[in-house]
């Protein structure tokens, strides 16, 4: 007897449909074919065990599991579940009306419980276009995968609750994306700007990269707080929109990682990797053409310190994505696109001992050592970035004032507003003017006479690139949308270039 069930498989963020085809005939045998790494054909053993807590068990006849498309390999255990329910259906043990309107995913342990499977979410989503009527996930999957549109999302705990949800006892409802927790309270563990003592220059700068999710670069000596502010800019961040939670959550959930909690990410994410990390960490790659820290930061920061620590190779590998916002990853048979979209926070020391350009001569480094180390930053990277600022050393007498500098919390309520301004400027067709296109700044950019005189001058004296004169017009913009302009005046023109002017300096 033949019985297809259907199950699903990720390629980068994307799923397509895995159709389970479990033939039960005269014989003994069981063969599982269909491009399987071991994950898969270790699976009989974790059925055979499994369907022994429900009084059932895998027949001894011959048995022929093809998961197509044949030429597609097929990776980790998520399979386990549409196999058994294929063989249960397929050797009669069980019958299950209209089996072809449900994709199923889960790993079964031995004791028939089931454990989460990565790229739920991303299955739900397909399932849905491609007219499915329901999904059965592990609980933990389903409530991420709930809150896919159009579909049903039933949530099982064992394979006897899948047999009753596919049954159609009646027992089981499907979840509402209402019962998925979420993530919106604030992290004690960040640091609030409220305790950082001065410093208003460095953190006016990270409000507005905040506020258009510009990029950032800090310079300046060490123990002059600049790690201490890229971690409290998370503090400041607004919460995920619904559409951007989604796809931030769909990276998240193909990785496999661990998020601690259900339902869609709400937070913005925060990465911080070290610079010993390899390339293929950060930027995705191996064996599963995994998402790297910079997809993994979508939508959220990346903060990188030490800059020039990092390999040259691996920072040149961020030119690309910085501009088109997603990384390729190629592959024989196929290549994987994961978005991108993330806002670069860097630090650096001046110099290889850090103290370059302070007063009492403490820096010991050659000029040649200083430029060479420098140097170690590109110049096509330095281009993209949108603000530098150089970050000095507290004064003695701001240090130990007890006066509290303005909390976190008031700086993001300011950004929140900006970002709302421009949601509803561009209409979701990007999220923040750091994703503005030529065409976008001709819009929503425009200039009067004065603010063109001082731009023209900016450039001939600065010798500002093509990119960097659009980059200074989008950091305009995101000073107006905090001051509540309608229109990027010489005051919002005369900011941006003081940042943009520091980065060449």
């Amino acid at each position: 007897m033949l019985c297809r069930t259907y199950s699903a498989a990720c390629i980068g963020i994307d799923a397509i449909t895995i159709v389970v085809e479990v033939d039960v005939s005269q014989g003994i045998s069981f063969y599982l074919v269909g491009l399987p790494d071991s994950a898969v054909r270790e699976s009989q053993q974790r059925i055979s065990t499994a369907l022994q807590t429900i009084d059932a068990r895998i027949p001894g006849k011959r048995i022929t599991v093809n998961l197509a498309p044949a030429d597609i390999r097929k990776e980790g255990s998520s399979f386990d579940l549409a196999i058994a329910v294929g063989i249960l259906a397929a050797s009669g043990q069980y019958s299950f009306e209209g089996l072809g309107n449900f994709m199923i995913m889960g790993e079964l342990a031995l004791d028939g419980s089931l454990r989460p499977v990565p790229g739920a979410l991303s299955v739900a989503i397909h399932a849905a276009a491609e007219s499915f009527k329901a999904c059965v996930f592990p609980v933990e999957s389903a409530y991420e995968a709930c809150e896919a549109v159009n579909i049903d999302v039933y949530a099982a705990n064992n394979i006897k609750e899948v047999i009753s949800i596919l049954s159609g006892e009646g027992c089981h409802v499907p979840l509402k994306p209402s019962d998925a927790g979420t993530e919106d309270s604030l992290d004690p563990d960040i640091p609030d700007f409220a305790d950082i003592k001065g410093q208003e220059y460095i953190k006016r700068g990270l409000e507005i990269a905040a506020a258009g999710s510009h990029n950032v670069l800090m310079c300046g000596a060490p123990g002059s707080g600049k790690s201490l502010m890229a971690k409290a800019m998370a503090g400041i961040l607004p919460p995920l929109g619904r559409s951007e939670a989604v796809e931030t959550t769909m990276i998240y959930s193909v990785s496999g990682r661990e998020r601690g909690s259900q339902g869609l990410l709400r937070k913005r994410p925060f990465r911080a990797p070290h610079y010993s990390s390899s390339a293929i960490s950060i930027v995705g790659g191996g064996v599963k053409a995994l998402p790297g820290e910079i997809s993994l930061a979508h939508n959220g920061l990346l903060y990188l310190d030490e800059l020039p620590e990092f390999s040259g190779r691996l920072l040149e590998m961020l030119r690309q994505p910085l501009e088109d916002r997603r990384v390729s990853i190629s592959r024989a048979r196929y290549k994987v696109t994961y978005p991108c979209n993330f806002m670069l926070v860097a630090s650096m020391n001046p110099c290889p001992c850090g103290y370059y350009g302070l007063p009492g001569d403490r820096c010991s480094c050659t000029p040649y050592g200083v430029a060479r180390y420098v140097s170690r930053i590109s110049g096509p990277l330095m281009d993209r970035i949108d603000l530098n600022i150089e970050v000095s050393p507290i004064p003695g007498d701001r240090l130990l004032g007890e006066e509290r500098a303005e909390p976190s919390c008031a700086i993001r309520e300011r950004v929140v507003v900006a970002r709302e301004v421009q949601f509803s400027r561009f209409k979701g067709k990007i999220n923040t003017n750091s994703q503005m296109g030529p065409a976008d700044i001709a819009r929503y950019c425009p200039l009067g006479p004065s603010e063109k005189q001082l731009v023209s001058v900016a450039i001939n004296r600065l010798n500002l690139s093509a990119r960097g004169f659009s980059k200074i017009l989008k950091v305009a913009r995101t000073i107006a949308d905090l001051d509540n302009s309608a229109k990027i005046l010489v005051s919002h023109l005369a900011e941006a270039i003081q940042y943009r002017a520091a980065s060449l300096g």
